[in-house]
């Protein structure tokens, strides 16, 4: 798929012709094979009026309803993209995606719930913030979305509205403090740690955006003194020790306040080292989160001659330049020492990154991955052996999902869930440009790599949007998600550890509903053509045919297995005529790690 073809109908009555609710109402999807954070099967999926109905095979469904084939495809939850600034004034500019472009990129890329952040100014009621923020989407987001809410300042007013958004009338469950960003969002340790205690007293989670920003404030000063200007001083003036004293401090604080905490866009192996020290410390458990940036590209981009395209890759935290950054945040996803993958979408236009020209200080922080994300996940982790289809949903959808008091209505494959489903083709090969994609942005932090495995079909609340790449999205037609406090997986089981073999879960996994014997799959049918023939590793085959080896654990290449990028071997000849199971289940009981099957 070189590029997505768009028809956009914005009201909320018909897309190119065909009335919306007659679309959405009904939907089968058939023999694929379905994934979640801990186990495969192969089921069909019957969603009615946007809710998942029934799973299994050979179900009884009603006449005229709308069938996908997915034979020798994947069914995944909906991705969740738990970090995005759309429709965000900072440094002063305007984001150049809103709550419309935003959404719409990420659906295109298998998106279909993204959590927003709430950015008073200093002084700024949070109730008035927050009632704009909602004023802003509400009537623009193509998929759902929730909210979190910066706490920038501190006042006994504060406090108040803090628990006010945590009320059913709200429906917000976390809140992000800043350590840097010194003369504009960032609160003193006194107040972080207030902050992280009402947190706990109301049941939310405080997230903290890690970085010691007195000592970027006096880094940039002394570079600008000395003639550094341009965007390779952005990383200089913040290395990796400057993150990782952050995140370290940031955890002795939550520890004290006995809080649990979220590091957002862990970006450094400094910081992954940081948090695996802290962890065993801490009396509530920590949750790492990285970007797609992260394990996508590096910081050498910064030190590009052109400047649009160095101011281009310049976010906080920097992108680093050393190259071993994204293997060592790829294991960390894979371990379980990072826990989540978010974008942090905050894309500005040529213009406004302008700004900065002779002053890296002032050129806007930000860069694309909404779209993206999942894909470079794809082709980054699973493509590679690092990590296998169960933990791909789990670090882009399931996890998040649990945090953030959402699941199992999202970022799940199950009966009673919400129908934000991907149809994910393993060997759907494209090339990532700005000339294609769906940002408002002319510019894109990946453009020329080559990604294979891609979603085919994105259903969101029941609805078609993505249609075989005809990217059909509606403007408002999102909704608002409540995120109640007290997330059970929050404030209710130990804390992640590095290297665990499976997430913390407070509560069994719902079952599937019971289904009939089926016959095998239809894998003849599923040949590539030729001008679609790709290449995957054995690896990542024998997985897609026999189930994950473990729910979320890691999925290394043994010595001598091939890696998908320099690997000559051809799934379509191994698809075909393939013996594969009928039903395979592979499921984690209550309680622990299951033992055969694994």
């Amino acid at each position: 798929m070189a590029s997505l073809n768009m028809t956009v109908d914005c009201t909320a009555t018909s897309v190119s012709g065909v009335n919306i609710k007659s679309s959405q109402n009904r939907l089968l999807i058939k023999n694929g094979r379905v994934v979640n954070d801990d186990g495969m099967e192969d089921a069909d999926v019957y969603v009615e009026d946007g809710i998942i109905k029934q799973m299994g095979r050979n179900l009884i469904i009603p006449g005229g309803t709308r069938v996908i084939d997915a034979t020798g495809k994947l069914v995944l939850p909906g991705g969740i993209d738990p970090h995005t600034h759309l429709e965000l004034e900072m440094m002063g500019a305007k984001t150049a995606d809103d709550f419309y472009t935003g959404t719409r990129a990420a659906v295109a890329g298998g998106t279909t719930t993204v959590i927003d952040f709430v950015l008073p100014q200093k002084g700024q009621s949070l109730i008035e913030a927050y009632n704009h923020w909602r004023e802003k989407a509400d009537n623009k987001v193509c998929c759902d979305y929730a909210l979190h809410v910066g706490v920038t300042w501190w006042s006994p007013s504060v406090a108040k509205e803090m628990q006010q958004l945590c009320s059913e009338e709200y429906g917000i469950n976390s809140f992000k403090m800043f350590m840097a960003y010194r003369d504009t969002w960032m609160l003193d340790d006194y107040h972080l740690y207030i902050a992280m205690e009402t947190c706990k007293q109301l049941g939310a989670l405080p997230m903290v955006h890690a970085e010691n920003g007195h000592i970027i404030a006096r880094n940039t000063e002394k570079l600008l003194a000395a003639g550094k200007t341009d965007p390779e001083g952005h990383e200089l003036s913040r290395d990796e020790e400057v993150e990782a004293e952050a995140v370290n401090r940031a955890c002795v604080i939550a520890n004290q306040a006995n809080s649990p905490l979220y590091i957002v866009h862990m970006m450094s192996r400094s910081a992954v080292r940081a948090l695996a020290a802290a962890r065993p410390r801490q009396k509530q458990p920590v949750y790492g989160e990285t970007l797609a940036a992260t394990i996508g590209t590096d910081g050498s981009h910064c030190r590009n001659a052109c400047f649009r395209h160095a101011a281009g890759h310049v976010m906080s935290p920097p992108l680093r330049s050393d190259p071993d950054t994204p293997q060592a945040l790829l294991e960390a996803l894979a371990d379980d020492c990072v826990q989540l993958i978010g974008s942090d979408n905050c894309t500005f236009h040529e213009k406004d990154k302008a700004k900065g020209e002779g002053n890296f200080s002032k050129i806007p922080n930000g860069v694309n991955g909404v779209e993206d994300r999942m894909a470079i996940l794809w082709q980054k982790g699973v493509n590679t052996g690092i990590m296998d289809p169960c933990r791909f949903v789990s670090v882009s959808s399931a996890t998040a999902a649990r945090v953030f008091n959402l699941w199992p209505r999202k970022g799940r494959v199950c009966v009673g869930a919400d129908a934000d489903l991907v149809v994910w083709d393993p060997r759907l090969q494209r090339t990532i440009s700005a000339a294609s994609h769906a940002h408002a942005v002319d510019f894109n932090i990946f453009e020329g790599q080559n990604v294979v495995g891609s979603p085919q079909y994105v259903v969101v609340n029941g609805r078609v949007c993505l249609d075989d790449g005809d990217l059909r999205v509606v403007e408002g037609f999102g909704k608002f998600l409540k995120t109640p406090v007290m997330s059970p997986y929050v404030f209710g089981g130990e804390a992640p550890r590095a290297g665990s073999a499976s997430p913390r879960a407070t509560s069994p996994a719902p079952a599937p509903a019971p289904h009939s014997p089926a016959p095998p799959p239809r894998v003849t049918n599923g040949t590539p053509t030729p001008t679609t023939e790709l290449m995957l590793s054995k690896q990542l085959e024998s997985a897609l045919s026999s189930g994950c080896s473990t729910p979320t654990g890691r999925k290394m290449r043994e010595p001598g297995q091939r890696d998908l990028q320099n690997s000559t071997f051809s799934i379509s000849k191994e698809l075909e005529g393939a013996e594969t199971k009928t039903s395979v289940r592979v499921r984690n009981p209550p309680g622990g790690k299951s033992s055969g099957l694994w």
